[in-house]
């Protein structure tokens, strides 16, 4: 008989992995592979075009039948470089009645319950499926679950997916969508006693960056529509992130970059805010270019995440509620691969254990209490499965 370990035993393996967005994930998917296989449990993989060393992983316990419940995760996590931490990241430790490491919030606290339930509905057995999906490249757009999601449409389909983001173990059933994009001002270096010759990309850039800001100040002073009042902020809102450009203080900048993005309330598009974006650098790119033809300003995108909905009737949020006892309304601005599964057809909602607060922070850590809530929850969905 094969050992079972405890979630706080997987939990130790999986942050000793350093999985940082720009590091493959792979031995962390082989350990995870090589343990559910000894519990008997067949395991798929789905690897990475272009990058073999990273792979998403995905597995089914339970009778070969439609209408399961998917436990979602995802493996890669953010840097650790620059921050201050008292401990070393990728070591899972204890003080205080806390668990303290990289992701052990966001999000391998839910992905080290996920394990540890498919091994307990294996060995208890299910009549109703059990289905693990744990995906890559996360934290730089949620693209990693894109491809997961195509290739678990070789598994009997599930009905309900539980994205175990850090909720408090509460049901959150609606979060905003985003789009993002890297800007590159194209200008015409001059002397800037001659800026009227020129095109300062740093300028031109700033009146983008003007026309996010006047976009924000628009919508925060209209009362909100439809789905938008049940987030904070009410509305979609625009944001740029790091910026450079420029070589000297008397010469208008040949070049400026930027990141751009778009966080859309449900209810609305990605192509309504692709639309007046594109329709912006257009207008902006005809007036640089009278004053000097070759300049313009390249968009290009990073990432495309529809808005999570909710939804009427949503049977995963039912059975999370039902779980959690949990009956209040949660929605979010950050965003999940919630999304994702909606597209798909699948009935979503995420909750898993521990804070958003503290994800992403040196000393991240993740509750006792919250894991054990975890533990809780995921042995009583075994049961209901049961």
């Amino acid at each position: 008989m094969p050992k079972t370990l405890a979630p706080r035993e997987i939990l130790e393996h999986l942050v000793a992995f350093d999985t940082v967005s720009a590091r493959p994930n792979k031995p962390l998917i082989d350990w995870v592979a090589s343990y559910l296989e000894s519990h008997g449990i067949p395991v798929f993989r789905h690897v990475k075009e272009g990058e073999p060393g990273k792979e998403g992983l995905f597995a089914h316990v339970g009778p070969p039948v439609e209408g399961g419940v998917v436990l979602s995760g995802h493996t890669d996590v953010v840097p650790v470089k620059g921050q201050d931490w008292d401990t070393d990241p990728f070591v899972l430790t204890e003080k205080d009645g806390r668990l303290f490491g990289r992701g052990s919030t966001d999000m391998k606290g839910f992905d080290a319950l996920a394990i540890w339930a498919m091994v307990e509905a294996q060995h208890r057995g299910v009549s109703r499926p059990l289905q693990i999906a744990l995906s890559y490249d996360e934290e730089i757009g949620c693209k990693g679950a894109i491809d997961l999601v195509a290739a678990m449409a070789g598994l009997p389909k599930a009905r309900d997916v539980i994205v175990g983001e850090p909720t408090m173990m509460k049901a959150v059933t609606g979060h905003k969508g985003g789009l993002a994009y890297d800007v590159h001002v194209r200008g015409f270096e001059i002397h800037s006693s001659l800026l009227h010759q020129g095109v300062s990309a740093i300028m031109w850039g700033a009146k983008l960056i003007d026309w996010a800001n006047q976009e924000n100040a628009r919508l925060e002073s209209q009362p909100p529509m439809g789905m938008a009042g049940l987030f904070d902020p009410p509305y979609t809102n625009m944001h740029v992130g790091p910026i450079r450009g420029g070589t000297a203080h008397n010469i208008a900048a040949k070049d400026c970059w930027f990141k751009f993005g778009i966080r859309v309330v449900p209810g609305e598009t990605l192509d309504q805010w692709r639309a007046p974006l594109f329709a912006k650098v257009a207008a902006l790119e005809a007036e640089m270019q009278k004053i000097q033809p070759n300049t313009g300003i390249d968009l290009v995108e990073i990432f495309a995440l529809p808005p999570f909905a909710p939804e009427e009737n949503n049977t995963a949020e039912a059975l999370a509620r039902r779980l959690t006892g949990d009956n209040s309304d949660n929605f979010v601005s950050y965003a999940t691969e919630a999304s994702h599964f909606q597209t798909g057809g699948y009935r979503v909602v995420v909750c898993g254990p521990g804070s958003i607060e503290v994800a992403h922070q040196p000393n991240e850590y993740l509750e006792i209490a919250q894991l054990n809530a975890g533990q809780e929850f995921m042995d009583q969905l075994v049961e209901e499965l049961s």
